[in-house]
């Protein structure tokens, strides 16, 4: 895809997310509310006049977070601890913990005692399948709800809880349809792109990110089938988190594109829309409840295989790339089944254990060259 303002106003954003938020605080007066996972139900924190955003954990070194969190616990929660030591975060005005895993539940302890913010805990239901867990969540949303209208002293009404649903599902539904046409015109864009507008529209205004992005979606209307690579093996990404751009330069300088993923930082903070036709608080918890679920949460091991299953079928998928953090153990625990699902599948599959804060070694390269080049 050609250079566009929209496109190169989220590279920006995606390069530097807290000096945008900085500005957008100096220029809005909105209180600046973080969150750690993709389980955090922002629409509330709209609805309440506030704005939502993902930490992502920015900061190089680990001085500070290293005092606290032993150096085999999670990469990704570690640097965001360390935005919060560091002064990284010095514009943040609270934080939300979905308590999807056991290294975020111990993250919201050490914050509450070392960070000065406004301090949320959502704690989500383990199984997430059941009837009693949807009622469960729903009250969990109700509290968050009143625990956000106790800190701003307002109450957050029905009509602005609907506004909030309706941008939101406005910016998944483009989203969606962006990682359509690259499935159905694989490398009309690139995935270093895809990735900034994903973690940029995790960060910025949602209006402007869902205006920039129907502005996008509208010259793809344009894509020119010969601009794009010819016959490129079609690679599904899967795992927690991936923020390096170097991985999707590699895939494509091999004619291969990355045409979906299952990621936290992709497909999964998108993926549902929350119902227009129920009372608000339960249609969120509704979505939560039947997207796509992540490892942290327990739908059985069955359930993740056979949802890869359907995306491999789905995107006709040629190779699978497993990219997971290292001492992710929800996602770890869930591999050795998978990988023999593949295997009778005879689909080829690469794991590939990183670093939040090392970029793609000769090692990694070498490994994901080399399952290209066999493809």
């Amino acid at each position: 895809m050609k250079e566009n303002k929209a496109l190169r106003r989220f590279r920006e954003v995606a390069a530097a997310p807290y000096d945008y938020l900085r500005n957008l605080k100096t220029v809005t007066g909105k209180e600046m509310i973080g969150s750690t996972c993709s389980y955090t139900p922002e629409e509330l924190i709209i609805a309440a006049g506030a704005h939502p955003f993902r930490i992502f954990g920015e900061s190089k070194g680990l001085s500070h977070a290293d005092a606290h969190l032993q150096a085999y616990g999670c990469s990704m929660v570690r640097g965001m601890l360390e935005d919060g030591l560091s002064g990284s975060l010095d514009f943040i005005d609270g934080v939300v913990f979905s308590h999807a895993c056991d290294s975020i539940q111990r993250l919201s302890d050490i914050w509450r005692l070392n960070v000065k913010s406004l301090h949320f805990d959502v704690l989500l239901p383990v199984k997430l399948d059941t009837p009693l867990a949807k009622s469960y969540f729903t009250k969990v949303i109700g509290r968050f709800k009143k625990d956000l209208e106790k800190s701003f002293s307002i109450e957050i009404s029905e009509s602005e809880m609907k506004k909030a649903i309706h941008v939101m599902n406005e910016l998944r539904n483009n989203l969606i349809r962006l990682y359509t046409l690259q499935s159905q015109y694989p490398g009309f864009i690139s995935g270093s792109d895809i990735s900034a507008i994903v973690k940029a529209s995790m960060v910025m205004e949602k209006q402007e990110a869902v205006d920039l992005l129907t502005h996008i979606l509208d010259e793809a209307g344009e894509i020119k089938l010969a601009d794009m690579p010819s016959n490129p093996k079609r690679i599904l990404i899967s795992g927690s988190i991936c923020s390096h751009p170097d991985i999707s330069r590699i895939i494509e300088g091999k004619n291969a594109v990355v045409v979906w993923d299952d990621l936290c930082s992709g497909t999964r903070y998108f993926e549902g829309l929350v119902p227009d036709d129920k009372e608000p608080l339960e249609a969120i918890a509704s979505r939560f409840t039947s997207r796509y679920v992540c490892p942290a949460k327990h739908l059985g091991v069955e359930f993740q295989m056979e949802n890869l299953k359907k995306l491999i079928t789905q995107h006709k998928v040629d190779a699978v790339l497993f990219m997971f953090l290292k001492f992710c153990e929800p996602f770890s625990f869930d591999y050795p089944d998978i990988k023999k699902a593949l295997e009778k599948m005879k689909i080829p599959f690469l794991m590939v254990e990183m670093d939040r804060h090392n970029g793609v070694d000769e090692q990694m390269r070498t490994r994901i060259d080399t399952m290209l080049e066999i493809l």
